[in-house]
């Protein structure tokens, strides 16, 4: 009986450190909320406040948030200040995901010192490579960087920065490129004002050079020319014949020809196979 009364004793004491700490996050929880406006004396009485227990799932989740590394906690606040494009207190950041700054100096001087933030002195908000608004501004950026500049430093401008590039490049204004290195995008400006006139010699010459048959052959010219194939063909055809896949031989389809041997189908429409 005594070791049981032991273990019972054990167990109340461990329901009394869980419940007060949830007690203690719950307070903290609460106290980023503003305090509420005072209540006429006509309005009806308020709710009954939601019991302890039933709001334990929740508080288990601010704690674990709390516990988690700093560059978790770091994301979650970014990733709230990007899709938002709002300033935020540190309070009002605790609110919305339940981050609290103030209450870890770790994430509030990292956040603070993160490239892909601003802090003014009292409010967080994202900060983008580049600051734009609009399609007229994103045409202006990408006029100044006639080399090109990378879409992948573009993506975080504003929330439609992303088709406003399609439809500047449908209305001819710009370019996207694909980088063979890279494999990313690149935007180049195309302006109408410096019309381009390529001279018709220039033209035949570069439709009279006959490129080799063979993809092999390709790549050697390239390499020679200080280019990156995009391709390895000598690579693929290895593996294919480690796979045992035999190479497909193009062939020529014949033409078939209408003759007087021919089976006429149509022969309700004699005027169509004339000979």
């Amino acid at each position: 009986m005594a070791s049981l009364q032991e273990s019972l004793q054990r167990f109340k004491k461990q329901q009394e450190k869980c419940q007060n700490t949830l007690s203690s996050i719950a307070s903290r929880a609460g106290s980023s909320r503003p305090a509420a406006p005072p209540r006429p004396a006509n309005a009806k009485p308020p709710a009954p406040a939601v019991k302890f227990s039933n709001d334990t799932e929740r508080l288990q989740h601010i704690n674990s948030i709390r516990k988690a590394p700093v560059g978790a906690q770091i994301k979650r606040v970014i990733d709230l200040l990007l899709e938002t494009r709002q300033a935020f207190t540190p309070e009002q950041i605790n609110e919305a995901c339940y981050v609290d700054i103030n209450g870890n100096k770790a994430v509030f001087d990292s956040l603070r010192n993160n490239l892909k933030v601003h802090y003014d002195g009292n409010r967080f908000s994202y900060k983008s490579k580049h600051a734009l608004k609009n399609k007229d501004q994103l045409l202006i950026l990408i006029r100044k960087f006639p080399e090109g500049i990378a879409v992948i430093d573009l993506k975080d401008a504003y929330p439609t920065v992303m088709e406003d590039l399609q439809a500047l490049k449908g209305a001819g204004q710009i370019w996207l490129l694909s980088n063979f290195d890279s494999q990313e995008d690149i935007a180049f400006p195309n302006d109408p004002r410096v019309p381009i006139k390529v001279d018709d010699d220039l033209k035949q010459l570069f439709r009279g050079i006959e490129l080799p048959r063979d993809m092999l052959d390709i790549e050697k010219d390239l390499q020679k020319n200080g280019m990156k194939p995009a391709t390895n063909t000598a690579k693929r055809r290895a593996m294919a014949q480690v796979h045992g896949i035999a190479p497909k031989n193009k062939t020529k389809k014949k033409k078939h020809e209408i003759s007087k041997r021919t089976k006429l189908t149509n022969a309700h429409l004699p005027e169509l196979f004339k000979l």
